[in-house]
């Protein structure tokens, strides 16, 4: 079945979907893309050139993005420090997932995707075409596809409508995916904290409410 039957909105003129290695030999030479997760599509950029996310999006710059990667390995130097093992147990819970964990964070990375911050919110999604791609790119900065305050987009073809410029991840059609926001934990010297309910709440974690 084509491409052009499954997404209308790719039959206008713009970047056609690339295979991982070819979008993520895009995202290395400083473009955007967008891809499939387990919870909603995501508009994502190289940590270096996460700057386009929040103009892509109409979104303020204090509100941070989400540092995607494929695997643990992939963030292990993401902090900046050494990982506590309460949050090591947390990640073999909650990962690959649709769970973020909000964690204390310094260094480049941090200073990209939350400018100001002392904090990095990082996931390991449970969909293996974004899996693909990010063993090939690298962790990415991440965001849900929308135009900031308006809903996030929930297929291929309205990421694409939405952002017409960005080249989007191939085959077509995505996986399916649970149309809801990742769930967001916060560390506090407490235990977890939930920042955000979304699709999955892990029950065997010490949540501090």
């Amino acid at each position: 079945m084509s491409t052009d039957v499954l997404c209308p909105a790719l039959q206008a003129e713009g970047p056609k979907p690339l295979q991982a290695r070819e979008l993520a030999r895009s995202l290395r030479s400083g473009s955007a893309a967008l891809f499939p997760t387990d919870t909603l599509p995501a508009l994502a950029a190289a940590p270096a050139n996460a700057g386009q996310i929040w103009r892509l999006k109409q979104r303020p710059q204090d509100k941070p993005l989400i540092l995607m990667a494929a695997d643990r390995s992939q963030l292990q130097q993401a902090l900046g420090q050494p990982w506590q093992p309460e949050w090591l147990e947390a990640a073999e819970v909650v990962w690959p997932g649709a769970v973020t964990l909000v964690l204390p964070a310094s260094g480049p990375w941090a200073e990209a995707l939350h400018p100001g911050g002392n904090s990095l919110g990082l996931r390991i999604p449970a969909c293996e075409p974004a899996r693909e791609l990010l063993r090939l790119s690298g962790p990415l900065a991440t965001t849900s596809a929308n135009r900031s305050g308006e809903p996030a987009a929930s297929s291929a073809d309205q990421a694409a409508a939405l952002f017409p410029t960005v080249p989007l991840l191939a085959p077509l059609p995505w996986p399916e995916a649970a149309g809801q926001a990742s769930t967001v934990l916060a560390w506090s010297p407490r235990g977890w904290r939930v920042l955000r309910s979304g699709a999955s709440l892990p029950d065997r974690l010490p949540l501090a409410f």
